[in-house]
């Protein structure tokens, strides 16, 4: 089963993907993650994303697209995909779609964690005062101003995806402000 998890910054993808991976055996394609990991491997692509990245560019949807048929052709023993960072725009979503169809796969869903801007806004302060008060650092973009920029690029690259997947019939949307467990949950009634 492949799906992708759509929501704005802080809505917590990451921690239901990582719930996924641990109670389903799912693979979490993190874009972020496959191209550090590609940067060391000594491939072909590897290479290609070290240079590009030290260039101090960005990497293109090819060459993550490339990185994620990959992950797609290794195979292995586990539940399906979970992608995780891509795709961000209509553009990603068309290609992320090709290669599925060209590796013989499918997306069941696209899952929206909903959550509201304001309480969400709340809970990343939070988070970030819960951080320090414990001893620790708050993470550098928990901060309202940041969050204000992360949420409108979220609005006008990756929010018009909600629609895109509606359309195909894969959206799925659950509470994302529940409980951790209450939002896995959930997300696990969609799944069956």
């Amino acid at each position: 089963m492949n799906i992708i998890l759509l929501g704005p910054p802080g809505a917590g993808k990451g921690t239901q993907a990582q719930k996924l991976v641990d109670e389903r055996g799912m693979v979490q394609l993190s874009t972020g993650d496959m191209l550090r990991a590609a940067r060391t491997s000594g491939t072909e692509m590897g290479n290609m994303v070290a240079g590009v990245m030290d260039r101090g560019e960005l990497v293109t949807d090819e060459i993550v697209i490339g990185l994620i048929r990959e992950q797609l052709e290794a195979g292995g023993d586990h539940g399906g995909f979970i992608f995780d960072g891509f795709p961000r725009t209509l553009a990603q979503a068309d290609a992320l779609g090709a290669l599925l169809e060209e590796v013989d796969q499918t997306l069941e869903h696209a899952i929206e964690l909903a959550v509201n801007d304001d309480v969400l806004v709340e809970r990343i302060l939070g988070r970030a005062a819960d951080a320090v008060a414990a001893g620790g650092t708050a993470r550098a973009d928990d901060n309202e101003e940041s969050l204000k920029i992360r949420l409108m690029a979220y609005y006008k690259q990756t929010s018009p995806l909600i629609g895109y997947y509606h359309a195909k019939g894969k959206l799925r949307s659950v509470d994302g402000l529940g409980t951790m467990d209450g939002v896995a949950a959930e997300i696990a009634g969609v799944l069956g």
